[in-house]
């Protein structure tokens, strides 16, 4: 059984990509734009959505840098003059630089923070109230949050970036109890490793590697199914949900012998 209203025909349908310059929030909006959905693109390179609009008639350009308070509200109210209401909203921006205990950086630590957490709650706050009444009036509307497998449970090099991803997942989380009963979907997505400027940082390999647009299609498969939980690819995601379930001392060994750390 479904967990959230499926979304299939995106035939007039509108959607805001928050973080959709490049990666999987271009891919997706891509996407939708492919199966007629009227998209929206917001990011802090307003050269690279130009390039997009150009590429992709009829959407529209929304820079916004997610860590401005005044941004996000301001680019909200321009959506909704622009399509009259907002099927769709993701947050897909998002910032990641490798840390260890050894090498602490308490300013990149809080950049994180506020870029892929922080920034997800500015486009709640704008958002909400319009999508509840938008859901009361017998609309549809749906919220997707870009977290990762980096959220299940602590790894390597992820001391900055892990902890907002899972503060990204209890949020989705609390959100679908909160908002389900009123008819507004929530999903939160946890991809594994997909091919974008930020796993480009990584220095190690990355099994089960995935393009932006093969991670966009399983997004919108997911979507589609009605899921609340969209991860992939399920050959590598799989393995990292099942040691959710494991104590620690083998937790803590697997993870050491898989990455040699």
């Amino acid at each position: 059984m479904s967990l959230n209203p499926p979304l299939v025909d995106w035939s007039g349908r509108s959607a805001w990509i928050v973080g959709a310059s490049t990666g999987i929030g271009r891919a997706t909006a891509s996407r939708l734009h492919a199966l007629g959905a009227r998209v929206a693109v917001s990011a802090r390179n307003a050269e690279a959505l130009d390039r997009f609009v150009v590429q992709h008639p009829g959407s529209i350009a929304l820079p916004l840098d997610s860590t401005d308070p005044a941004a996000t509200p301001a680019a909200a109210e321009r959506v909704f003059a622009t399509f009259g209401k907002l099927d769709l909203a993701v947050y897909c921006a998002g910032t990641y630089t490798p840390m260890r205990a050894t090498a602490f950086d308490l300013d990149v630590a809080l950049r994180h923070v506020d870029v892929n957490y922080v920034g997800a709650l500015r486009l709640l706050d704008a958002l909400l109230p319009r999508l509840r009444a938008q859901a009361a009036a017998g609309g549809s509307a749906h919220i997707g949050l870009v977290g990762s497998v980096a959220g299940y449970r602590g790894l390597p090099q992820s001391l900055a970036y892990g902890p907002t991803k899972a503060a990204l997942i209890n949020l989705a989380e609390t959100l679908y109890l909160d908002l389900h009963p009123l008819g507004i979907g929530v999903s939160i997505i946890n991809p594994g490793f997909v091919e974008t400027p930020l796993t480009a940082a990584n220095g190690f390999h990355m099994p089960a590697l995935l393009t932006p647009e093969e991670a966009a299609d399983q997004i919108v498969k997911g979507w589609r199914r009605g899921d609340f939980e969209i991860h992939f690819p399920k050959r590598f995601t799989l393995w990292l949900k099942a040691l959710r379930h494991v104590g620690y001392r083998p937790y803590f060994a697997a993870v050491r012998r898989s990455t040699g750390m």
